[in-house]
Parts: C-alpha cells; sequence; structure tokens
C-alpha cells in the first residue's frame, strides 16, 4: 500500500505500508463488528435518488466508503460526519455529472452509480469498475436488467453509458441468468423512481439486499420480497430524506469467528445478526469449535486442533464466498484432509500459492483445492491478493510460528474498519509499518 506524505507525486513522495504478524498468540476478548460493507456500498450512491437529507448510521470507516463519498463530493452532494460511523447526506443539489474515472476505477461498487444515475438523471456514464481481481465479473446481467426498463445501454471507450427513454424508466421483468447480488442490487436501485413495477426473478437473497431494500423503503420506496428470489419494486415519484442504520457486517464476523478457529482462544464477537452466520457457525462447529449465540452477540471458542471439513460455497443462505480463503486457513492447519468447492467466482484461489509459500499443502484444480492440514505454519513474506485474501493471509500469520509480512494492505483496508487495532485488543501481535527505501519506520498501531 502506497501513503501519500508530500505534495509531490513522485516515487520519492509516498511510502510503502505493510502488517507485521508474529504468529503464536492466542486470541482472547471482544471484538464489535462495523456497519455491513456490502450494504454500505450500495446505500451511498442510492443517496442520490433522495430528495433531502439522509442520516446514515453504523457506516464503516473503510476505504471503499472514504472513495465513494469523495465521488459523491465531487457530483456535488453536501456530507457531513458525526463521530466515525455517522453521515449525513444531502444530494439534492447534486449535479449531472461523470463521476472521476480515477476514482471509479478503484473500487467495484462504483457500478451502484450507474444505476442510482439512471433512475435520478436518465441517464448514467460511468467508467468501467475496479477494485478486487478473481476473475471475470461482468456487468452483462446488470445491463439486462436496465435493458428491460427501457434504458439504451453501450460500453464505450471503457465507460458504461446508460440512457432512459424520453418518457423515462418504466417497469421491466428481468430474469437474472446467474444469482448475482450486484445486479440484484443495481436493479433495484434504478427501478425504486421508475413508471409502473419492476420484477427480479432469480433475485439474489443475501442479508445486504434486504437492508438496501429496507433503506429505500425507509426513505419512501416500494420494495417487496427482497431477501427472496423474487423482488417486486413499484416506482415511486419521489424518495424523501430519513434515518437509516446499516446493519453489521457478515463477513467481518465470520473473518472474526475464522480467526479465532484457527488460531485458538475464546471471543465474543458483539453487534451482530446470529441468524446471518448460521452457514458460518454450521461449518465451524463441524470443524469442532463452540460457537454460543446470544442476542446480538455470538461466544467462539477452540482449544485443541480442528477437525476436517468440505466446504462448498454458495449464493446466500449457503457458505458465502468471502469467507472461502478464511476458512481455507483455519482447514490449512486442521487435522486430516479437507476439499474445498468454489461455486461462485472462477479463479478465487491466487491466495493458494501465498499459502503454499507459510507451508501449507494444497492442491487446486479449477474449482476445488484440497487441501492436507499441517499442524503449523511458518512466517514469510507475502501478498494480499484481494480483499478477503488479505484477511486470510493475516489469519495464517497469526497462526504460523515466526513472523509473516503481508504486503499489499490497501485491499484490506478496503473492507475491514480498524482490522490491526481490533486484533491487537485481542491479543494479536500485528504492527502497520512504513518502508521508504525498505527501512522500518511504523510503529504499532494504536488499539
Amino acid at each position: 500500500m502506497l501513503r501519500k506524505v508530500s505534495d509531490d507525486a513522485t516515487k520519492e513522495g509516498y511510502i510503502l505500508i505493510k502488517y507485521i504478524v508474529q504468529g503464536g498468540t492466542k486470541l482472547s476478548g471482544s471484538v464489535t463488528i462495523s456497519g455491513a460493507k456490502n450494504a454500505a456500498v450500495a446505500i451511498l450512491p442510492a443517496t442520490l435518488l433522495v430528495s433531502g437529507p439522509c442520516r446514515i448510521e453504523n457506516v464503516p470507516d473503510i476505504s471503499d466508503v472514504r472513495l465513494l463519498l469523495e465521488i459523491l463530493r465531487d457530483m456535488g452532494a453536501e456530507i457531513h460526519r458525526y463521530g466515525r460511523n455517522t453521515l449525513e447526506i444531502d444530494c439534492s443539489h447534486v449535479r449531472n455529472a461523470t463521476a472521476p474515472i480515477e476514482l471509479v476505477r478503484r473500487i467495484r461498487a462504483s457500478y451502484y452509480l450507474i444505476g442510482a444515475e439512471l433512475g435520478r438523471f436518465g441517464h448514467a456514464r460511468v467508467a468501467m469498475p475496479g477494485g478486487c481481481n478473481f476473475g471475470v465479473r461482468p456487468i452483462d446481467q446488470h445491463i439486462k436488467g436496465f435493458e428491460a426498463m427501457g434504458a439504451n445501454v453501450e460500453q464505450e471507450g471503457g465507460y458504461v453509458c446508460a440512457d432512459a427513454p424520453t418518457e423515462g424508466l418504466g417497469g421491466g421483468h428481468v430474469y437474472l441468468d446467474i444469482v448475482s447480488v450486484g445486479a440484484t442490487m443495481n436493479i433495484m436501485i434504478a427501478a425504486v423512481l421508475a413508471e409502473g413495477r419492476t420484477i427480479i426473478e432469480n433475485a439474489a437473497r443475501e442479508p445486504h439486499i434486504v437492508d438496501l431494500a429496507n433503506f429505500l423503503n425507509s426513505m419512501g420506496a416500494d420494495v417487496r420480497g427482497a431477501g427472496t428470489d423474487t423482488i417486486k419494486v413499484n416506482g415511486v415519484e419521489q424518495l424523501h430524506g430519513g434515518t437509516y442504520t446499516i446493519i453489521p457486517d457478515q463477513i467481518e464476523a465470520g473473518t472474526y469467528m475464522a480467526a479465532t478457529a484457527a488460531v485458538g482462544g475464546e471471543v465474543l464477537i458483539k453487534n451482530v445478526i446470529p441468524k446471518h452466520l448460521d452457514c458460518i457457525t454450521a461449518k465451524l462447529r463441524e470443524m469442532g469449535v463452540t460457537v454460543e449465540e446470544y442476542g446480538e452477540s455470538v461466544l467462539v471458542r477452540s482449544t485443541g486442533r480442528l477437525r476436517r471439513a468440505n466446504v462448498k460455497t454458495q449464493p446466500y443462505p449457503g457458505f458465502p464466498t468471502d469467507m472461502q480463503p478464511q476458512i481455507g486457513v483455519a482447514l490449512a492447519v486442521a487435522e486430516g484432509t479437507s476439499v474445498i468447492t468454489e461455486g461462485v467466482w472462477d479463479h478465487r484461489y491466487k491466495y493458494i500459492n501465498e499459502l503454499r509459500k507459510m507451508g501449507a499443502a494444497v492442491t487446486v484444480d479449477g474449482r476445488v483445492a484440497v487441501v492436507e492440514g499441517v499442524e503449523t505454519l511458518r512466517g514469510a513474506s507475502v501478498d494480499a491478493c484481494d480483499l478477503r485474501a488479505g484477511a486470510a493471509m493475516v489469519i495464517a500469520g497469526l497462526c504460523a510460528r515466526g513472523v509473516t509480512l503481508v504486503e499489499d494492505i490497501q485491499f484490506i483496508e478496503r473492507g475491514y474498519e480498524n482490522f490491526v487495532g481490533k486484533l491487537r485488543l485481542l491479543g494479536a501481535d500485528i504492527r502497520i509499518i512504513d518502508e521508504p527505501d525498505g527501512t522500518e519506520r511504523g510503529t504499532a498501531a494504536a488499539g
């Protein structure tokens, strides 16, 4: 990760940021989960549709959110922050502008601007999104939905250009060819101000889809069926301002659960919705981990070596693809042979090469990884290949012998608020370092 330290945008104007992890310490204590990244990155663009200020609480303080706020400010939004996790956003006077390409290409969720701008202005011109790269992730299902509402969509020179008919978007009926979280949410966003009813079949059912629907409905929309495979959106004339609280992050909670399982110890994970964690909880219990559920928390206790398990990622309510690398690390130190089947994305095993540097015994054939558990991992210098793979490398470092250096941590900071600080509060030995010209300069992160 590069952090700018001067106004001179030369190599000398940046310092390299990494994590140093000393393994061998069990985790203990409690951790509070932040707001859901995957809900926030859709809700923030959706504020473009609202007439009046939106007060949004439990917003995670992560780099993806900061990028989206910068994009909205550039478009003319008025944004005020109250504390670390509460924002007031007023898009009433936003101008019809093209979001800066250098910002859009740094974040995958920028594609929600297409649906939001199309619904607000009747047309959109948004650069092709960026974010983590773990295989081809086209937006053809998004486009299919926009076209079903009457929009004309073309890709020109690295931009997606969408135009509604003269009379505006109308209700449409779209059957998604694959269960796509992004397409489901983007079509919902575009449809709330369209004339008539839009029906989305084979819709994704993830908790953050329900959260987006609840946000839109709290602002005056009429979205029904979120959380099922058929969503119906009845268009309304306008949305009004209001207050909304984002749900806790299912994947952040699952990451700390997997970390506790792999490293050992006892951790109370607070501010969660236990029902959203059912698939993760069930798999960890199968591996020999104790998980106790309370009203808004779960207690995870891991003693002794983990048992083998087979994992197949699937759309919600199945085991989430965003937890595959983290559970993969836990299985790498479990007893016996485990099999992971990636049922959502191609090429999501890039982290396996990094894990092998640490002594893991894993073979990959297409979407299937066979994991022969080893007694321990050893510290090494590894890359954070993407957001969740990066978190997995940190977990691997925590349960390894020796020191692990994790590079490319900008991916991790896209989706985890205060990751180092929270881990340090659990007793982990992890630091952030700055390395200009290879010299360590940093100090331990604040807890």
